[in-house]
């Protein structure tokens, strides 16, 4: 798609343009090395967004050479350069963007009196003529020029016209209107994208922009407003990411345009399927974490804990949530079970397990439930399959400890001797070594029962005080599709763990039927 496909494109189409590589790599710590601004850049391809901002090309060697490798090997979206309307700058940027094959250089200066006075030191019609300036000599490397405005939203709006006009006529093919530090109310910014296109002459004939930041929370509400007034490319960062509170998140304003189409009748090319893995990986390379309660990506975001929400979504999930998790390729409604969940929710949970139990059974269970939930803040399947199995009716175990030798020091092999009752009729025993006597006795219980079991997670605390303090072995195992916990305790760390072994090895065989 070339520039004069973007002009006249309908006007429903609304562009997503894509800052995380540049705004969003400037959130303090969020540092990426050339290959994973490559991976990203590939993913946000995959997501299907309209314009990367790939970075800032002269604020260092490292940056320039991401941004060129990004746009020699990602196709598809436009990839853009950041600039300051300066010759220099322009120059780096077309220098690490002039091989895509369809690049943008985006321009920008400050605007507002603040910005003019005290940081620029300049006076508003010398500031006017450079960044005229500056997009004419843009212009001569590509007619795709974008030109920002910095600080828009804090300007004075008769500066503004003159300036807007004046880069139009010098070439500005995108006019983009930051709210710089976030200090727009959704109201008066979308009366300022309306007095804007009133305005200026010639606005109508480019594409209208936003970039908002969200230090007053508001980026997403200020984006989606500017959208109803006019705008029709927004600039934003996968999961708000950016400078001091962040921008507006990508994620928030795709599924808001899709979901209430029948107040913002536009649409995107987004790949939506895409969000949730896109997601996920930039908080991988840029090792910020997306709060659980984030919309649309949180951990939390389908997630219900409530009995009365549990039961409603158990029977008709619409009655709680508005967004389907297929949408963002994302995890479909999850039940949370926690002191408030109620029978349904318990029932329900039990049945995945492959448990069926009737009234009285259900009741039984349902008050261990209780009692549990409130001792912890969520109780999980393997809670519940050890429920279950301690307090409904069932066979003994089928393997019990008879005897056990362990054989370990700083010169020898780790040895482990152990012997096994099985079904209170015949004995077994079996010799193993590990890389400790703990693994060498685990490994010759899976001798014994010729399973090949997995050992998730090992924990051991001490339940009392002294040298001869109890202590208790918790471990997570894994067989076929089935994880459980078994735990054991002993004043021998080496038999607690053992017993804990044996323990959840007997819960293994009592679901799986004794396979």
């Amino acid at each position: 798609m070339n520039q004069e496909t973007i002009k006249t494109a309908t006007p429903e189409k609304i562009y997503l343009f894509d800052s995380t590589l540049r705004d969003g790599e400037q959130t303090p710590g969020a540092r990426l090395n050339y290959e994973e601004k490559l991976e990203v850049a590939r993913q946000l391809a995959r997501l299907n967004v309209d314009i990367i901002e790939a970075g800032f090309p002269i604020s260092s060697p490292g940056e320039m050479r991401a941004v060129q490798g990004i746009s020699r090997q990602v196709k598809g979206p436009i990839i853009c350069a950041l600039a300051r309307a300066v010759q220099s700058d322009i120059d780096a940027a077309w220098e690490a963007i002039r091989e895509s094959e369809r690049p943008r250089l985006h321009v920008f200066l400050g605007a507002s009196d603040i910005h003019m006075q005290h940081k620029l030191k300049k006076d508003p019609a010398l500031l006017l003529e450079q960044g005229v300036e500056a997009v004419k000599y843009a212009r001569r490397y590509t007619e795709d020029v974008e030109y920002s405005p910095e600080d828009a939203s804090r300007a004075r709006e008769e500066y503004l016209y003159e300036l807007l006009e004046a880069v139009i006529k010098a070439g500005a093919s995108v006019i983009n209107i930051p709210d710089t530090v976030g200090y727009a109310i959704p109201e008066e910014f979308g009366a300022l994208i309306r007095r804007l296109r009133e305005n200026v002459e010639g606005l109508d004939k480019v594409i209208l922009s936003v970039h908002c930041h969200n230090d007053l929370g508001l980026a997403v509400a200020n984006s989606l407003e500017a959208v109803k007034s006019g705008a029709r490319q927004i600039e934003c960062n996968i999961n708000g990411i950016g400078e001091r509170a962040g921008n507006a998140a990508l994620e928030e304003i795709a599924v808001a345009l899709r979901i209430r189409q029948n107040y913002f009748p536009y649409h995107t090319d987004l790949n939506f399927s895409e969000i949730y893995r896109t997601s996920r990986l930039v908080s991988k390379l840029t090792r910020i974490s997306v709060p659980v309660n984030k919309a649309v990506v949180g951990l939390n975001a389908f997630a219900h804990s409530s009995g009365v929400h549990q039961d409603g979504i158990l029977k008709n999930k619409e009655t709680y949530e508005i967004i389907d998790a297929e949408l963002i390729g994302g995890t479909a409604a999850q039940i949370c079970l926690t002191a408030r969940s109620g029978r349904h929710a318990v029932l329900d949970q039990l049945n995945k397990l492959g448990f069926s139990l009737n009234t009285d059974e259900l009741e039984i269970i349902y008050e261990h439930f209780v009692s549990l939930a409130d001792k912890k803040n969520e109780v999980y399947p393997e809670d519940l399959e050890a429920l279950i199995l301690d307090h409904l009716s069932f066979t003994e175990p089928r393997y019990k400890l008879d005897y056990l030798q362990t054989v370990s020091g700083s010169k020898s092999i780790p040895a482990a001797i152990i012997r096994l009752i099985k079904d209170d009729e015949s004995t077994i025993e079996e010799v193993a070594v590990g890389s400790g006597p703990i693994d060498a006795a685990y490994n010759a219980i899976n001798k014994i029962t010729g399973l090949n079991i997995g050992l998730e997670n090992y924990s051991i605390n001490a339940v009392t005080q002294g040298r001869d303090a109890l202590g208790e072995v918790q471990v997570k195992m894994s067989y076929q599709d089935r994880t459980i916990t078994g735990r054991g305790t002993s004043t021998d760390i080496i038999e607690a763990s053992v017993i804990a072994y044996l323990n959840g090895l007997n819960k293994l065989l009592k679901i799986n039927g004794y396979q």
